[in-house]
């Protein structure tokens, strides 16, 4: 399980971006035939609805007015047809197209208007509307006639006009009950029919079947247009990050002067060359520090182990011009300066692998610069050293680092002073501020910051014959940076320098 991850990204970034961008666009374009699809249909299939709903209308609009529904059903068209039928489903009136009309009049799809809104005759889709009309029945009225005879003359044809009349009456009653007859036969009271129109979906289906094709067509090829694009434009953007990959790859320890080409402008790559070209300068920068130290430190480590060579071989081949007390004296002289720089040695490793732990306590800084003072005071007799400045202040830290900030500083002024050191420390607004004067040469104003460097000697030749190894200012800066605050040099009223330690103050 754990190479799952490593087999997903095998791929290239530049396929993986064409995947994608391929996959995102055809899911997009799926979603949108779908719907396009269905909106499309249910548009294309209005207009036939429309037109059956219509024709319906017209027909029964035409019965209800009168019209026989053979005259009202009458017409031929291409893609539909008009039913007319009674409530028995007897078929009164048809129209429209023959070979429709021949199915739905040939029984196969049973009572034409019972059909649902769509239905498939003979293979094909068509929609169906339905409407109701009521047919006006025909008013029946009964003949009558009136009959009138005269005569003239007056006795003669009296029987024949007497038979005549009686002829007459007789016929024209039974004329009368026969006009009746008819008109009870003939009279049919108002009916109620159905009217189908019926219109064939396959000129919307074809359009949309049409449209989809089109659609699967287009889709594919845009599919294949975006991938070579994707492609094409993703390579061109990563080949400089190509280029910089295999400058990268190139440098080695031995070749850490060499960066990687710089396109311009303020895009993704340029600012990738940029900050490439920046870790590669700082990794120049750390690695020459470290040859640097690395060569210091075997320097200062040599000169003490050679002068206690030295001493040795001596007592060896001339005994008599040595005695045992001053080699001894040589050797532990030696061997402090080689404790002391070992020491300094391990502060600032574990400084710079972020190992310099400082155990978090009050620490009464004014009761460590007293204790310095006087030490300093024993071991140097000739140098006037004033703490009469010193005044309570209290920090939370590492007593041993913070005591190491004060014995280091004094043990610099002590090197450099003429006749005298001073030593401030007071405590201000939050701020421990802690002060060491002397009245020797100073710093020069282009060396305050160079000072604070590991192994750098102002004084080469004096610092050296006092066994100053050009660390102790440096660690002086490291552990006051660990505990949050700040180390500076600057002039001194006493005519030398001047070096002030910022630190928090700790709770009283």
């Amino acid at each position: 399980m754990a190479d799952g991850p490593a087999v997903g990204r095998r791929a290239s970034l530049r396929l993986r971006i064409t995947v994608a961008a391929v996959l995102a666009v055809a899911l997009t374009l799926g979603v949108f035939t779908l719907v396009f699809a269905l909106v499309q249909r249910a548009v294309l299939d209005d207009a036939p609805r429309s037109a059956a709903q219509t024709d319906a209308d017209r027909v029964a609009s035409a019965i209800e007015a009168g019209t026989a529904p053979a005259t009202a059903a009458a017409g031929d068209t291409d893609d539909g047809a008009v039913l007319v039928v009674d409530r028995t489903g007897a078929l009164l009136a048809a129209g429209g197209d023959d070979d429709l009309l021949e199915h739905l009049t040939d029984g196969s799809v049973g009572d034409p208007s019972a059909l649902g809104p769509t239905a498939r005759i003979d293979g094909d889709s068509y929609v169906v509307a339905t409407e109701s009309a009521t047919r006006p029945g025909d008013d029946a009225s009964s003949g009558s006639g009136s009959v009138s005879g005269s005569g003239s003359g007056s006795g003669s044809g009296s029987v024949d006009s007497d038979d005549d009349d009686s002829d007459s009456d007789t016929d024209s009653d039974a004329d009368s009950d026969a006009d009746d007859a008819d008109a009870d036969t003939n009279a049919d009271p108002a009916a109620t029919v159905t009217v189908v129109a019926v219109r064939s979906l396959e000129e919307a289906r074809a359009a949309s079947s049409a449209s989809l094709v089109t659609l699967g067509v287009a889709i594919p090829v845009a599919l294949l247009v975006l991938a070579v694009t994707t492609w094409l434009v993703v390579g061109r953007a990563l080949r400089p990050v190509e280029a910089m990959r295999r400058e990268v790859d190139a440098v080695t320890a031995a070749q850490l002067d060499r960066r990687v080409a710089d396109p311009g402008g303020t895009d993704e790559v340029a600012r990738l060359a940029r900050t490439l070209n920046d870790m590669l300068a700082r990794l120049e920068s750390s690695a020459a520090a470290q040859r640097r130290f690395v060569g210091d430190a075997s320097h200062e480590l040599k000169t003490p182990l050679a002068t206690i060579r030295q001493h040795a071989e001596v007592a060896l081949l001339h005994p008599e011009s040595i005695d045992g007390a001053a080699l001894a004296g040589t050797v532990m002289t030696e061997e402090a300066r080689l404790t002391g720089l070992v020491q300094g040695l391990l502060v600032l490793a574990r400084a710079d692998e972020g190992a310099l732990g400082v155990g978090r306590r009050p620490v009464d800084l004014d009761d460590l610069v007293v204790t310095e003072t006087a030490r300093l005071r024993g071991a140097t007799p000739g140098l006037a050293v004033d703490a009469t400045g010193v005044g309570p202040a209290r920090v939370d830290g590492d007593e041993g680092l913070l005591g190491q900030v004060v014995r280091n500083l004094l043990a610099n002024a002590a090197r450099h002073a003429e006749t005298r050191v001073a030593v401030w420390l007071v405590e201000r607004h939050g701020r421990a501020v802690l002060t060491v004067d002397d009245d020797g040469a100073g710093v020069p104003q282009a060396d305050r910051e160079r000072v604070f460097d590991r192994f750098v000697r102002l004084d080469e030749a004096r610092t050296r014959d006092s066994g100053g190894s050009g660390l102790g200012l440096a660690i002086v800066r490291e552990i006051a940076r660990v505990h949050g605050g700040t180390v500076t040099v600057g002039e001194s009223p006493l005519g030398g320098a001047r070096f002030v330690v910022d630190l928090p103050a700790g709770a009283a």
